[in-house]
């Protein structure tokens, strides 16, 4: 009497002791453990997806904050995909000489190290405007780089491989670019470089 087409997406079948809300409530705790599964299967093969490409050598692919969010800048990014405790912020600096605005993306370790509160060009002091989670600046913001936005974890083979491997960030892109031919990443996490 189910409808064949319904038939075909059911995961599990639980027997309930309550009707209603209560009812609905305690097949859902009954099926924790089959809805997780389903998301850690949709989590592997995303991350399967981002290997595929890195393995097939597509250029379709991008990691690394740096790079990420130059392709985002660009509209490349098709899908970001972004490990759940990511612990990096994005930090808007200003030039107290030049007013000039620096935006830099540090983790815990470089934000303990004031060199990367200064210009180096003039030595002069970098003054935080704003302070963010990466992961909180992601959510508000990528639909205005027009790509969709996976988080995924580390409890698997493959989410673990890209959180260690490739920095827990990067992104599945909609063209082949080659990161290479821009200007190479400076080892404080900024990415505007000044043309002196």
């Amino acid at each position: 009497m189910f409808d064949p087409r319904l038939q075909a997406k059911i995961l599990n079948v639980v027997d309930v002791s309550y009707g209603g809300e209560n009812g609905f409530n305690q097949a859902i705790e009954l099926s924790a453990e089959i809805l997780s599964n389903v998301k850690f299967i949709q989590e592997k093969r995303l991350i399967g997806k981002f290997f595929e490409e890195i393995s097939q050598d597509t250029g379709k692919y991008v990691f690394g904050v740096d790079d990420t969010i130059k392709a985002l800048e660009m509209g490349a990014v098709e899908t970001l995909i972004v490990w759940e405790n990511l612990d990096i912020n994005r930090h808007t600096l200003k030039n107290s000489v030049t007013n000039e605005i620096v935006i830099k993306f540090l983790n815990k370790d470089q934000e303990n190290d004031q060199s990367n509160f200064k210009d180096t060009a003039t030595s002069a002091e970098l003054e935080v405007q704003e302070k963010m989670p990466l992961l909180e600046w992601f959510a508000n913001e990528y639909r205005n780089f027009g790509c969709s936005l996976e988080f995924v974890t580390n409890r698997s083979q493959e989410g673990s491989q890209f959180c260690r491997g490739f920095g827990g960030i990067g992104g599945i892109l909609r063209y082949q670019l080659d990161m290479r031919s821009f200007d190479e990443p400076s080892d404080e996490g900024e990415f505007f470089e000044d043309s002196d």
